[in-house]
């Protein structure tokens, strides 16, 4: 069965180091890997993934451009690359246009980037990216660093979705980490996708396949959080859930494969 992960993080060699101690102790785990493109690649082949989509977020918006170059680099059979925009870069509409055509999409860490996800002086930003068709790939919901605000919940989310109808919106970690009574209640079912990663282990299973049934199986995305989550155990649990095979297909391959029409 065919496996692309939908949500990996990649730095370049000289600061994957740097980069694997500074989540170690914001996120008080270790992770599973050194997040190089080979230490990602070594993973991939080993669990017979065929693509990631990889990210790596701009904290401030002077290394926006400077990461998109080498994020735009990686663009491969391998590798989707989802540029990283910063919310207060000035020159954010020119580098949306850059974004369009050399990688697959965004993804906003609002709480490293430290933005809400609903402030309306960024509704310019998702104006232009629904207008270009430029998925955006957020993570949702609390963070493992545990400060206790939330950038992006159901409500701030469902702001988004009411004022950009069109806009792809991709909610990692099913939507709202360590949100999931929330998400379920205000967001399930709503037109949104979302992915697995870092989510469903932590998840009960009785609420996961509650997940699956209410909302459109169509529009969620398996992915592992490399380096953070391990993908040969993400795939592994996942295979382990009472999932149809068709729709362990969709969540696994089909469904990230349609949605960027690759």
């Amino acid at each position: 069965m065919k496996i692309i992960d939908s949500h990996t993080h990649v730095w370049p060699d000289k600061v994957a180091q740097k980069a694997k101690d500074y989540l170690e102790k914001v996120f008080r785990r270790p992770m599973t890997a050194l997040p190089t493109v080979d230490g990602l690649l070594k993973t991939m082949d080993e669990n017979e993934i065929s693509k990631s989509i990889i990210a790596s977020v701009a904290s401030r918006p002077d290394q926006v451009k400077s990461i998109n170059n080498w994020l735009f680099s990686l663009k491969s059979d391998r590798f989707l690359p989802f540029a990283s925009l910063h919310p207060f870069y000035k020159d954010w509409s020119n580098e949306l246009d850059r974004i369009k055509d050399n990688s697959f999409g965004i993804k906003f860490q609002p709480e490293f980037q430290d933005f809400y996800i609903d402030d309306e002086k960024i509704f310019p930003i998702y104006e232009k990216m629904e207008k270009l068709g430029i998925p955006m790939l957020v993570h949702c919901g609390y963070e493992l660093s545990l400060t206790g605000l939330v950038h992006a919940g159901p409500d701030q989310i469902l702001k988004v979705l009411k004022a950009f109808p069109s806009i792809k919106f991709i909610g990692a970690h099913m939507g709202g980490f360590k949100m999931w009574d929330e998400i379920e209640n205000e967001l399930i079912g709503k037109d949104i996708y979302i992915d697995t990663s870092s989510s469903i282990s932590f998840m009960k299973k009785e609420q996961i396949y509650r997940f699956f049934k209410k909302h459109d199986i169509n529009k969620i995305f398996f992915g592992s959080d490399f380096p953070v989550g391990n993908q040969k155990y993400e795939i592994e649990f996942l295979k382990s859930l009472d999932i149809e095979k068709d729709n362990l297909k969709k969540i696994l391959h089909s469904n990230i494969t349609k949605f960027l029409n690759i």
